[in-house]
């Protein structure tokens, strides 16, 4: 939503995205990844940008050794899997020295404490934006079309009315525009 959002306003984007079940949005330049490291990878090549927007749920955890093939039941033994950390792309863009985008914007699905951990996300990663909601299952955020932000800023915290996740696209769009007027 974010992307085809961007694009109707005239950005030109890359939509940097893992496996989904939905359509390319119209408009936008997209590059399939399967991993963190590939989506790593392809953010810092399609470096510069003037605004990045992670959104990604990307895992934290991967394992050590992938096997070329499937790992079979043995009789008594349970595999043991040695896990290692992802990489984090959006502490490392908005951490780059050189190239790094005008605004980077990061996303904080939250089920407690919703603003005082994004607050904390937003300091930790060191991006400018984070758009934070409670995804708690109550909240019918995760699978439905209506979704609750906050985004946060140094500026402090603008709670945004439930609206579609087109509209919450909309919105962000154009707050990113009068962000980008008053440079």
């Amino acid at each position: 939503a974010i992307a085809t959002a961007a694009a109707a306003a005239g950005a030109d984007v890359v939509l940097i995205s893992g496996p989904v079940n939905l359509p390319d949005p119209p408009g936008v330049r997209v590059i399939k990844i399967e991993t963190a490291r590939q989506m790593l990878d392809a953010v810092e090549k399609s470096l510069p940008a003037d605004v990045a927007i992670f959104a990604a749920a990307v895992a934290d955890w991967r394992s050590e050794r992938a096997s070329g093939s499937k790992i079979k039941k043995q009789q008594g033994q349970t595999p043991v899997l040695k896990l290692v950390e992802n990489p984090d792309i959006l502490s490392t863009i908005a951490h780059l020295k050189a190239g790094r985008p005008r605004l980077v914007i990061g996303f904080a699905a939250e089920t407690d404490d919703v603003i005082a951990n994004a607050e904390a996300k937003l300091a930790r990663k060191g991006c400018d934006w984070i758009l934070a909601n409670d995804v708690s299952p109550e909240t019918g955020i995760m699978g439905g079309d209506t979704n609750t932000i906050h985004l946060i800023s140094s500026r402090g915290v603008e709670d945004w009315p439930p609206q579609s996740k087109d509209e919450v696209a909309r919105m962000l769009v154009q707050r990113i525009a009068e962000q980008d007027a008053k440079r």
